[in-house]
């Protein structure tokens, strides 16, 4: 039988802390639009600020759904479940605000997070989720997995991106990928002059956006 809790305590903390990732879901105001389940992991990415406040470290993807959402409406839910140990599903319900690299508390808040010196330069923001509700359920659907290790992928990618095209990179990336939903509502700012100077590469290698 699912439970609510008024607040983040330190038992959901410690709960929250040993699973290895989660997902968060969002939708536009548009009925006909796209709604958005996104899988979040990597050590350190995640964040109980308060007992009625979570955030996470948005790392460069190649779409920009949640963000564009929240700045439309804010309405968001996170999910945990647990893969392994006991059964358990966690959600958490609330309004969220997508805090970019340019704001003034950006850097207050991504020093709280326990990242490594490879995964900073990976982040495009801070999701800040007001929780207006916390509930648990049984999980018994989710199956016993067992976490190998973390993908290094992303860092491999991020790598070969500056090698090939230099310190501005991930502005670049971000310029052509993340300023709008698919369904074409804003998402990250992006300088304009980046903007089309990657549209000019890409049509050069004869890519589309």
């Amino acid at each position: 039988m699912g439970r609510t809790y008024d607040t983040i305590d330190a038992s959901i903390q410690t709960w929250l802390e040993k699973q290895p990732m989660f997902f968060v879901a969002t939708a536009p105001n548009d009925p006909s639009g796209h709604v958005n389940v996104s899988p979040k992991g990597g050590a350190g990415v995640f964040r109980v600020l308060d007992e009625q406040t979570v955030a996470y470290v948005d790392l460069v993807g190649s779409g920009a759904e949640t963000v564009a959402h929240l700045q439309e409406n804010g309405r968001i839910v996170v999910m945990f479940c647990a893969f392994t140990g006991a059964p358990k599903i966690m959600r958490f319900h609330g309004t969220g605000r997508s805090i970019p690299e340019d704001a003034p508390e950006y850097a207050r808040l991504l020093a709280g997070f326990t990242l490594d010196d490879a995964q900073r330069p990976l982040a495009r923001g801070i999701v800040v989720v007001d929780v207006a509700r916390i509930s648990d359920s049984c999980g018994f659907g989710v199956p016993r997995m067992d976490m190998v290790s973390e993908r290094d992928q992303l860092l491999r990618w991020s790598e070969n991106k500056q090698e090939k095209d230099g310190p501005d990179w991930k502005a670049r990336y971000m310029a052509a990928n993340n300023t709008a939903s698919i369904d074409g509502l804003p998402g990250y700012d992006a300088d304009r002059e980046l903007v089309a100077a990657e549209m000019a590469t890409l049509s050069s290698e004869g890519k589309a956006l």
